[in-house]
Protein backbone atom coordinates (compact mmCIF):
# COMPACT_ATOMS: atom_id res chain seq x y z
CA UNK A 1 0.00 0.00 0.00
CA UNK A 2 2.65 2.72 0.93
CA UNK A 3 4.35 1.56 -2.29
CA UNK A 4 1.34 2.02 -4.59
CA UNK A 5 1.05 5.51 -2.65
CA UNK A 6 4.67 6.68 -3.21
CA UNK A 7 4.71 5.66 -6.74
CA UNK A 8 1.44 8.07 -7.31
CA UNK A 9 3.05 10.56 -5.86
CA UNK A 10 6.03 10.63 -7.93
CA UNK A 11 3.86 10.20 -10.96
CA UNK A 12 1.52 13.46 -9.75
CA UNK A 13 5.24 15.17 -9.25
CA UNK A 14 6.35 14.17 -12.72
CA UNK A 15 3.16 15.62 -14.06
CA UNK A 16 3.48 19.14 -12.00
CA UNK A 17 7.06 19.71 -13.31
CA UNK A 18 5.82 18.50 -17.21
CA UNK A 19 3.59 22.04 -16.27
CA UNK A 20 6.11 23.94 -15.33
CA UNK A 21 8.36 23.04 -18.13
CA UNK A 22 5.44 23.98 -20.62
CA UNK A 23 4.99 27.37 -18.65
CA UNK A 24 8.27 28.45 -19.00
CA UNK A 25 8.37 27.57 -22.42
CA UNK A 26 5.33 29.82 -23.38
CA UNK A 27 7.21 32.45 -21.53
CA UNK A 28 10.21 32.06 -23.72
CA UNK A 29 7.95 31.98 -26.91
CA UNK A 30 5.81 35.04 -25.49
CA UNK A 31 8.89 37.19 -24.43
CA UNK A 32 10.53 36.16 -28.42
CA UNK A 33 6.98 37.57 -29.84
CA UNK A 34 7.22 40.99 -27.79
CA UNK A 35 10.84 41.82 -28.85
CA UNK A 36 9.33 40.94 -32.29
CA UNK A 37 6.74 42.87 -32.12
CA UNK A 38 9.07 45.45 -30.55
CA UNK A 39 10.50 45.42 -34.22
CA UNK A 40 7.52 46.13 -36.17
CA UNK A 41 6.65 49.00 -34.58
CA UNK A 42 9.63 50.27 -35.15
CA UNK A 43 9.82 49.65 -38.58
CA UNK A 44 6.11 50.90 -39.05
CA UNK A 45 7.08 54.18 -37.37
CA UNK A 46 4.68 53.57 -34.76
CA UNK A 47 6.25 53.64 -31.58
CA UNK A 48 5.31 56.94 -30.75
CA UNK A 49 1.64 56.80 -30.91
CA UNK A 50 0.69 56.29 -27.82
CA UNK A 51 2.00 59.37 -25.71
CA UNK A 52 1.15 57.94 -22.44
CA UNK A 53 2.36 55.24 -20.13
CA UNK A 54 -1.14 54.02 -18.42
CA UNK A 55 -0.24 50.84 -17.03
CA UNK A 56 -3.94 50.13 -16.12
CA UNK A 57 -6.47 52.10 -17.80
CA UNK A 58 -4.62 51.96 -21.51
CA UNK A 59 -5.23 48.47 -21.14
CA UNK A 60 -8.04 49.30 -23.50
CA UNK A 61 -7.79 50.88 -26.50
CA UNK A 62 -10.26 53.83 -27.77
CA UNK A 63 -13.89 52.69 -28.14
CA UNK A 64 -15.44 55.77 -29.81
CA UNK A 65 -14.87 58.10 -32.25
CA UNK A 66 -14.07 61.28 -29.53
CA UNK A 67 -11.80 59.16 -27.70
CA UNK A 68 -10.07 58.33 -30.73
CA UNK A 69 -9.50 62.21 -31.59
CA UNK A 70 -8.20 63.09 -28.30
CA UNK A 71 -5.77 59.98 -28.51
CA UNK A 72 -5.27 61.62 -32.47
CA UNK A 73 -4.62 65.32 -30.91
CA UNK A 74 -1.72 64.00 -28.11
CA UNK A 75 -0.11 62.19 -31.37
CA UNK A 76 -0.65 65.30 -33.43
CA UNK A 77 1.40 67.38 -30.76
CA UNK A 78 4.71 65.17 -31.19
CA UNK A 79 7.80 65.82 -33.16
CA UNK A 80 6.78 62.93 -35.21
CA UNK A 81 3.82 64.06 -36.24
CA UNK A 82 5.03 67.77 -36.72
CA UNK A 83 8.16 66.79 -38.86
CA UNK A 84 7.42 63.87 -40.78
CA UNK A 85 3.78 62.23 -40.65
CA UNK A 86 2.26 66.18 -40.85
CA UNK A 87 -1.73 65.43 -42.64
CA UNK A 88 -2.31 61.79 -41.28
CA UNK A 89 -5.41 60.71 -41.73
CA UNK A 90 -7.26 58.89 -38.36
CA UNK A 91 -6.97 55.70 -40.39
CA UNK A 92 -3.44 55.56 -40.78
CA UNK A 93 -2.94 57.11 -37.22
CA UNK A 94 -5.18 53.58 -36.24
CA UNK A 95 -2.56 51.36 -38.38
CA UNK A 96 0.31 53.09 -36.35
CA UNK A 97 -1.90 53.11 -33.35
CA UNK A 98 -2.59 49.22 -33.41
CA UNK A 99 1.03 48.20 -33.48
CA UNK A 100 1.82 49.92 -30.45
CA UNK A 101 -1.20 49.05 -28.37
CA UNK A 102 -0.48 45.22 -29.73
CA UNK A 103 3.04 45.79 -28.32
CA UNK A 104 2.12 47.01 -25.09
CA UNK A 105 -1.16 44.57 -24.64
CA UNK A 106 1.51 41.68 -25.43
CA UNK A 107 3.47 43.18 -22.20
CA UNK A 108 0.36 43.40 -19.86
CA UNK A 109 -0.14 39.27 -21.06
CA UNK A 110 2.84 38.68 -20.53
CA UNK A 111 2.44 39.32 -16.74
CA UNK A 112 -0.49 37.33 -16.42
CA UNK A 113 1.14 34.44 -17.72
CA UNK A 114 4.04 34.68 -15.33
CA UNK A 115 2.57 36.38 -12.35
CA UNK A 116 -0.74 34.05 -11.62
CA UNK A 117 0.78 30.45 -12.63
CA UNK A 118 3.64 31.44 -10.75
CA UNK A 119 1.92 32.18 -6.97
CA UNK A 120 0.06 29.70 -7.67
CA UNK A 121 3.13 27.26 -8.17
CA UNK A 122 4.83 28.96 -5.30
CA UNK A 123 1.51 28.23 -2.81
CA UNK A 124 1.20 24.59 -3.97
CA UNK A 125 5.14 24.24 -3.57
CA UNK A 126 5.96 22.91 -6.82
CA UNK A 127 9.02 25.44 -7.04
CA UNK A 128 12.14 24.15 -6.15
CA UNK A 129 14.26 27.30 -4.28
CA UNK A 130 16.78 27.46 -6.62
CA UNK A 131 13.80 27.83 -9.83
CA UNK A 132 12.29 30.67 -7.19
CA UNK A 133 15.03 32.70 -7.26
CA UNK A 134 15.66 32.61 -10.74
CA UNK A 135 11.94 33.60 -11.91
CA UNK A 136 11.98 35.94 -8.92
CA UNK A 137 15.06 37.74 -11.17
CA UNK A 138 13.55 37.30 -14.59
CA UNK A 139 10.31 39.05 -13.43
CA UNK A 140 12.90 41.93 -11.93
CA UNK A 141 14.75 41.73 -15.39
CA UNK A 142 11.07 42.37 -17.07
CA UNK A 143 10.19 45.42 -14.97
CA UNK A 144 13.58 46.65 -16.14
CA UNK A 145 13.07 45.94 -19.78
CA UNK A 146 9.34 48.19 -19.25
CA UNK A 147 10.65 51.10 -17.79
CA UNK A 148 13.24 51.09 -19.86
CA UNK A 149 10.55 50.67 -23.10
CA UNK A 150 8.61 54.19 -21.32
CA UNK A 151 12.11 55.90 -20.99
CA UNK A 152 12.94 54.96 -24.80
CA UNK A 153 9.65 56.61 -25.86
CA UNK A 154 9.38 59.12 -23.89
CA UNK A 155 12.93 60.25 -25.74
CA UNK A 156 11.15 60.60 -29.32
CA UNK A 157 8.29 63.18 -27.95
CA UNK A 158 10.58 65.77 -27.23
CA UNK A 159 12.75 67.17 -29.78
CA UNK A 160 13.22 64.09 -32.21
CA UNK A 161 10.59 62.59 -34.32
CA UNK A 162 11.77 59.20 -33.80
CA UNK A 163 13.17 57.44 -30.65
CA UNK A 164 16.79 58.14 -29.35
CA UNK A 165 19.16 55.35 -31.33
CA UNK A 166 21.20 54.48 -28.13
CA UNK A 167 17.97 54.56 -25.73
CA UNK A 168 16.51 51.97 -28.43
CA UNK A 169 19.59 50.07 -28.54
CA UNK A 170 19.74 49.96 -25.01
CA UNK A 171 16.19 48.50 -24.38
CA UNK A 172 16.35 46.15 -27.05
CA UNK A 173 19.63 44.73 -24.97
CA UNK A 174 17.66 44.50 -21.89
CA UNK A 175 15.46 42.46 -23.76
CA UNK A 176 17.36 40.77 -24.92
CA UNK A 177 19.40 39.93 -21.98
CA UNK A 178 15.75 38.92 -20.40
CA UNK A 179 14.90 36.24 -23.27
CA UNK A 180 18.56 35.02 -22.44
CA UNK A 181 17.98 34.86 -18.68
CA UNK A 182 14.47 33.03 -19.15
CA UNK A 183 15.81 30.70 -22.33
CA UNK A 184 18.81 29.29 -19.96
CA UNK A 185 16.12 28.65 -16.97
CA UNK A 186 14.16 26.56 -19.42
CA UNK A 187 16.95 24.69 -20.32
CA UNK A 188 17.78 23.94 -16.79
CA UNK A 189 14.62 22.70 -16.24
CA UNK A 190 14.60 20.37 -19.47
CA UNK A 191 18.13 19.53 -18.89
CA UNK A 192 19.25 19.47 -15.27
CA UNK A 193 22.14 17.71 -16.03
CA UNK A 194 24.75 17.93 -18.44
CA UNK A 195 27.53 15.66 -19.80
CA UNK A 196 30.96 17.35 -18.77
CA UNK A 197 32.70 18.75 -21.37
CA UNK A 198 36.38 18.26 -21.53
CA UNK A 199 37.60 20.19 -24.48
CA UNK A 200 38.68 23.62 -22.73
CA UNK A 201 39.64 25.45 -26.21
CA UNK A 202 36.03 24.90 -27.27
CA UNK A 203 34.69 26.33 -24.30
CA UNK A 204 36.77 29.72 -24.62
CA UNK A 205 35.29 29.68 -28.65
CA UNK A 206 31.47 29.04 -26.96
CA UNK A 207 32.09 32.21 -24.96
CA UNK A 208 33.79 34.34 -27.64
CA UNK A 209 31.10 33.86 -30.24
CA UNK A 210 28.78 34.24 -27.94
CA UNK A 211 30.33 37.63 -26.96
CA UNK A 212 30.49 38.32 -30.57
CA UNK A 213 27.12 37.45 -31.29
CA UNK A 214 25.63 40.07 -28.09
CA UNK A 215 28.13 42.67 -30.07
CA UNK A 216 26.41 42.34 -33.35
CA UNK A 217 22.55 42.43 -31.64
CA UNK A 218 24.00 45.63 -30.17
CA UNK A 219 25.22 46.58 -33.59
CA UNK A 220 22.03 45.80 -35.36
CA UNK A 221 20.26 48.05 -32.46
CA UNK A 222 21.74 51.26 -33.29
CA UNK A 223 20.93 50.00 -37.53
CA UNK A 224 17.70 49.91 -36.57
CA UNK A 225 17.49 53.13 -34.42
CA UNK A 226 19.67 55.13 -37.17
CA UNK A 227 17.83 53.51 -39.75
CA UNK A 228 21.66 53.38 -40.93
CA UNK A 229 20.49 50.50 -43.60
CA UNK A 230 18.86 53.58 -46.10
CA UNK A 231 21.93 55.19 -46.60
CA UNK A 232 23.71 52.04 -48.01
CA UNK A 233 22.06 50.03 -49.19
CA UNK A 234 24.61 48.20 -51.00
CA UNK A 235 26.22 45.14 -51.20
CA UNK A 236 28.84 43.47 -51.37
CA UNK A 237 30.24 47.09 -51.33
CA UNK A 238 29.01 50.37 -50.06
CA UNK A 239 28.68 52.36 -53.02
CA UNK A 240 31.67 50.90 -54.28
CA UNK A 241 34.15 51.07 -51.71
CA UNK A 242 34.37 48.64 -48.61
CA UNK A 243 35.22 51.50 -46.03
CA UNK A 244 33.55 55.09 -46.40
CA UNK A 245 35.36 57.94 -46.87
CA UNK A 246 33.66 59.81 -44.22
CA UNK A 247 35.15 57.12 -41.89
CA UNK A 248 38.88 57.61 -43.36
CA UNK A 249 38.35 62.11 -42.32
CA UNK A 250 39.78 62.40 -38.75
CA UNK A 251 37.66 65.45 -38.26
CA UNK A 252 34.90 63.52 -38.20
CA UNK A 253 35.28 61.33 -35.11
CA UNK A 254 34.22 63.64 -32.61
CA UNK A 255 31.13 63.09 -29.61
CA UNK A 256 29.20 65.81 -31.80
CA UNK A 257 29.09 63.13 -34.87
CA UNK A 258 27.93 60.38 -31.87
CA UNK A 259 25.08 62.51 -30.74
CA UNK A 260 24.16 64.22 -33.85
CA UNK A 261 23.80 60.88 -35.96
CA UNK A 262 20.69 62.43 -37.67
CA UNK A 263 22.25 65.28 -39.24
CA UNK A 264 26.06 64.19 -40.28
CA UNK A 265 25.84 60.36 -41.40
CA UNK A 266 29.18 59.14 -39.86
CA UNK A 267 27.62 57.02 -37.23
CA UNK A 268 25.35 55.54 -40.00
CA UNK A 269 28.70 54.69 -42.08
CA UNK A 270 30.32 53.68 -38.88
CA UNK A 271 27.52 51.53 -37.34
CA UNK A 272 26.64 50.03 -40.74
CA UNK A 273 30.72 48.95 -41.71
CA UNK A 274 31.09 47.69 -38.37
CA UNK A 275 27.58 45.48 -38.26
CA UNK A 276 28.99 44.25 -41.90
CA UNK A 277 32.46 43.47 -40.70
CA UNK A 278 31.46 41.40 -37.45
CA UNK A 279 28.99 39.47 -39.67
CA UNK A 280 31.75 38.57 -41.56
CA UNK A 281 33.90 37.41 -38.45
CA UNK A 282 30.60 35.54 -37.44
CA UNK A 283 30.30 33.29 -40.48
CA UNK A 284 34.14 32.45 -40.90
CA UNK A 285 34.25 31.73 -37.10
CA UNK A 286 30.77 30.54 -36.75
CA UNK A 287 31.51 28.09 -39.64
CA UNK A 288 34.97 26.64 -38.30
CA UNK A 289 33.61 26.47 -34.52
CA UNK A 290 30.35 24.77 -35.55
CA UNK A 291 32.88 22.13 -37.76
CA UNK A 292 35.15 21.51 -34.96
CA UNK A 293 32.54 21.29 -32.12
CA UNK A 294 30.66 18.79 -34.29
CA UNK A 295 33.48 16.84 -35.12
CA UNK A 296 34.16 16.25 -31.11
CA UNK A 297 30.88 13.77 -31.14
CA UNK A 298 30.17 14.70 -27.36
CA UNK A 299 26.60 14.35 -27.05
CA UNK A 300 23.53 13.83 -30.01
CA UNK A 301 22.97 17.62 -27.89
CA UNK A 302 25.87 19.42 -28.86
CA UNK A 303 25.72 17.86 -32.60
CA UNK A 304 22.40 18.90 -33.31
CA UNK A 305 23.22 22.30 -31.79
CA UNK A 306 25.68 22.40 -34.24
CA UNK A 307 23.94 21.81 -37.14
CA UNK A 308 21.35 24.24 -36.21
CA UNK A 309 23.66 26.91 -35.70
CA UNK A 310 24.89 26.89 -39.05
CA UNK A 311 21.38 26.72 -40.62
CA UNK A 312 20.37 29.74 -38.76
CA UNK A 313 23.55 32.00 -39.19
CA UNK A 314 23.58 31.36 -43.08
CA UNK A 315 19.91 32.40 -42.99
CA UNK A 316 20.74 35.06 -41.17
CA UNK A 317 23.53 36.41 -43.07
CA UNK A 318 21.31 36.07 -46.35
CA UNK A 319 17.89 37.79 -44.39
CA UNK A 320 20.87 40.03 -43.64
CA UNK A 321 21.59 41.25 -47.00
CA UNK A 322 18.16 40.97 -48.83
CA UNK A 323 16.76 43.79 -45.96
CA UNK A 324 19.86 45.49 -46.79
CA UNK A 325 19.64 45.99 -50.86
CA UNK A 326 15.65 46.20 -50.25
CA UNK A 327 16.20 49.65 -48.25
CA UNK A 328 15.47 51.70 -51.40
CA UNK A 329 13.80 54.91 -49.53
CA UNK A 330 12.06 52.96 -46.91
CA UNK A 331 13.37 49.70 -45.31
CA UNK A 332 11.15 46.15 -45.88
CA UNK A 333 9.04 45.79 -42.70
CA UNK A 334 8.74 41.74 -43.32
CA UNK A 335 12.61 41.06 -43.83
CA UNK A 336 13.38 43.64 -41.46
CA UNK A 337 11.34 41.71 -38.99
CA UNK A 338 12.53 38.38 -40.13
CA UNK A 339 16.12 39.37 -39.54
CA UNK A 340 15.35 40.80 -36.39
CA UNK A 341 13.84 36.99 -35.07
CA UNK A 342 17.10 35.69 -36.83
CA UNK A 343 19.62 37.72 -34.75
CA UNK A 344 17.15 36.35 -31.58
CA UNK A 345 16.88 32.73 -32.39
CA UNK A 346 21.06 32.79 -33.52
CA UNK A 347 21.41 33.81 -30.18
CA UNK A 348 19.47 31.25 -28.58
CA UNK A 349 21.44 28.37 -30.76
CA UNK A 350 24.31 29.73 -29.26
CA UNK A 351 22.90 29.59 -25.62
CA UNK A 352 22.03 25.93 -25.96
CA UNK A 353 25.67 25.39 -27.45
CA UNK A 354 26.49 26.82 -24.40
CA UNK A 355 24.41 25.37 -21.82
CA UNK A 356 25.91 22.32 -23.28
CA UNK A 357 29.84 23.10 -23.11
CA UNK A 358 30.54 25.36 -20.17
CA UNK A 359 27.72 24.20 -17.83
CA UNK A 360 29.20 22.46 -15.37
Amino acid sequence: MANKKQGSTLKAGSIYQQIIKWWLVIGVVMVLGQIVLGGITRLTGSGLSITKWDIVTGTLPPLNSQEWNEVFDLYKATPQYAKINAGMSLIEFKYIFFWEYLHRLWARLMGFVFAIPFFIFLGKGWLSPDLTKRLGITVLLAAIVAAFGWIMVASGLIERPWVNAYKLTMHLSLACILYSYLLWTTFKAFQPKVKSFPHTVWKRWALGLTILIGFQVILGGIMAGTKAGLQFPTWPDMYGVYVPNILLDSSMWNMENFSNYDEIPFLVALIQFSHRTVAYLLVIIGLYFSYRLFKTKHSQYIQKGSIMFVIVLIAQILLGIFTLIGCKGSIPVALGVFHQMGGILLLSTILFIDYQVLKK
